[in-house]
């Protein structure tokens, strides 16, 4: 009988080749799995990342705040967090390696969420009132410019001290008459709980002068700088996910709730589409495409910062976002 003696000589050169080994990016998301995370778990299970030979892993977070110091320690090297907070964590901790490098709430979701029963409907009727806010709540730490460019007095308003898990409950109790929080979060938090949705009033800070900017990805800046293509292939990634999301939210909740199960669908649908319509496809966006940001209004998102928080040092939006590292393979345009 006659045998290829070179048969297994190629086999074990193509078993012998070792496969090329993807990296492991650990991403800390700033809440929990609801419905405006699912744009990055259906980027996972579409294939976006792995196309990029990268392996992530996403880790819910406790808040706005949440993932930057975990990012600035080197623990994750990508998250997800407020960058209003990440200005002022700057300013208490120059040296930290830790910045944004692409906005996702071009407009952000930070509100009072009120009910028209306990009688409050716009800003001054939040005087007289029992306002219901977390310590760390990103909306909260964003309440004195409202406060300000609303004229509203703060000293007429009793702040009450509230968990993240007890701030909707309470508001739909009574026991506060507005919370401050994310409008899509606690919105559909109150319906959830039984709130009719005609009770329900959202005042959008963002409506009332406030001109800042929302979450964006963040990370740590000694990890990009030695992996300048492997945060941008992420960054592509992510801007995939959401355009799919924004075509098909369908399949992006379906993604959710693989690692959510216990979720309403059909309320993280929805939630979904209030992060989209609301604070991801602004007109800005929509005419320049996702990720970047615009250096006059980050100017007067500065000032604005400014008027109610003393910076040690002078503020300077270079140290804030870095947009170097967007990708210019189109996947930025989201329609």
């Amino acid at each position: 009988m006659f045998f290829d003696k070179a048969l297994p000589a190629a086999l074990i050169a193509v078993l012998g080749t070792p496969l090329l080994a993807q990296t492991d990016i650990p991403f800390a998301l700033d809440w929990k799995f609801e419905g405006p995370s699912a744009p990055y778990f259906h980027a996972l299970d579409a294939g976006y990342f792995s196309d990029a030979d990268l392996n992530v892993t996403i880790s819910e977070g406790a808040g706005s705040l949440d993932a930057i110091p975990k990012v600035a320690t080197g623990a994750f090297p990508i998250g997800f967090a407020d960058i209003n907070s990440l200005m002022r964590f700057l300013d208490q901790n120059p040296d930290a390696p830790v910045t944004a490098v692409m906005m996702v709430y071009d407009k952000p979701p930070f509100a009072i969420v009120g009910r028209e029963s306990l009688g409050v409907m716009e800003p001054s009727d939040l005087e007289g009132k029992v306002l219901g806010a977390p310590p760390p709540d990103g909306a909260w730490a964003q309440f004195p410019i409202f406060a300000a460019e609303t004229g509203i007095d703060v000293d007429a308003i009793t702040i009450e001290p509230v968990g993240f898990p007890t701030r909707e409950p309470m508001l739909a109790e009574g026991n506060v008459a507005a919370i401050t929080g994310f409008s899509f979060s606690s919105t559909l938090n109150l319906k959830r709980l039984g709130v009719p949705e005609d009770d329900i009033s959202v005042m959008l800070m963002a409506d009332y002068g406030v001109d800042l900017y929302g979450n964006a990805i963040i990370v740590n800046t000694d990890f990009a700088a030695e992996n300048p293509e492997i945060v941008t292939a992420f960054l592509s990634a992510v801007a995939m996910g959401w355009k799919d999301s924004i075509a098909t939210p369908d399949a992006a909740i379906a993604a959710l709730m693989e690692r959510n199960p216990a979720a309403d669908a059909d309320l993280e649908t929805e939630r979904l589409q209030m992060a989209i319509d609301g604070n991801v496809l602004t007109d800005y966006v929509m005419e320049n495409g996702m990720g970047g940001i615009d250096a006059d209004r980050m100017a007067n998102a500065i000032e604005q910062t400014k008027s109610v928080y003393e910076f040690v040092t002078e503020p300077d939006a270079a140290l804030y976002f870095d947009d170097s590292y967007l990708p210019d393979d189109g996947s930025l345009m989201l329609q």
